[in-house]
């Protein structure tokens, strides 16, 4: 009997290895690479140097065929989903669970116009674009705030963003790529308040800032290939 006994607990214990080590060293499902996909995508804003999420210059199209490249002016040091945004964007983003926000200023080629870009990062898509949906809408500017409620402006002296404060905000824009919410504010460079813009400018002097948003959102949520041998993934 304790032969018996002896035999079938080895043959359990060789059918659980056995079972373990295909488990081990089985190819991942097309399940395990897509939440791979999803969760390196997510930890980009972490994981990616600064300059990588804001490139040096982004193009962006002012029709007709005619072409440009915004200048990155800086980049601002790492915010909480609080400090980065007027209050009424910030109860959506914490609602929804916002990690964190990221953000860099940018001027266009003539470097009239200068444009903050926030990245804000979420654990999934799927929060993200809960987010998104639930912003509330921009009211018009005056001399205290500028347009609101919109991504917090960000200055950085001895360029043309030195003088681009909140009150000088004159257009706010949302967007949303994979797990991030793309937001935009834009003024002029010279800082003048909005409510002192009484004129109205040919075209749109402030569509060069969605086109940032969506050409740095593009490679930030770009999903890539699994690789389950580097670190950088989790299959």
């Amino acid at each position: 009997m304790a032969a018996v006994l002896g035999c079938c607990y080895l043959m359990v214990s060789v059918v659980a290895l056995t079972g373990a080590w295909a488990a081990l060293n089985r190819e991942p499902t097309n399940a395990e690479l897509q939440r791979a996909a999803n969760a390196e995508v997510a930890r980009r804003w972490q994981a990616w140097p600064a300059g990588k999420i804001f490139p040096d210059r982004v193009g962006y199209s002012l029709g007709r065929g005619r072409s440009e490249f915004a200048s990155r002016l800086g980049v601002a040091p790492q915010t909480t989903c609080q400090g980065a945004v007027d209050p009424e964007i910030s109860a959506v983003l914490r609602r929804h669970g916002c990690r964190a926000v990221l953000r860099a200023t940018y001027a266009d080629q003539l470097q009239g116009v200068v444009v903050t870009v926030g990245v804000v990062a979420f654990a999934d898509a799927w929060r993200a674009d809960r987010a998104f949906r639930e912003l509330p809408s921009a009211v018009l500017p005056d001399r205290s705030s500028g347009v609101r409620p919109a991504l917090r402006a960000v200055s950085f002296p001895g360029t043309p963003s030195a003088r681009f404060i909140d009150a000088a905000r004159m257009d706010r824009t949302a967007d949303r790529g994979g797990p991030y919410v793309m937001l935009t504010t834009s003024g002029h460079a010279d800082g003048r308040p909005a409510a002192a813009v009484t004129k109205e400018h040919p075209g749109d002097p402030y569509a060069l800032a969605p086109q940032l948003a969506r050409g740095i959102a593009r490679p930030l949520s770009q999903q890539a290939l699994p690789d389950c041998s580097s670190r950088e993934w989790r299959c």
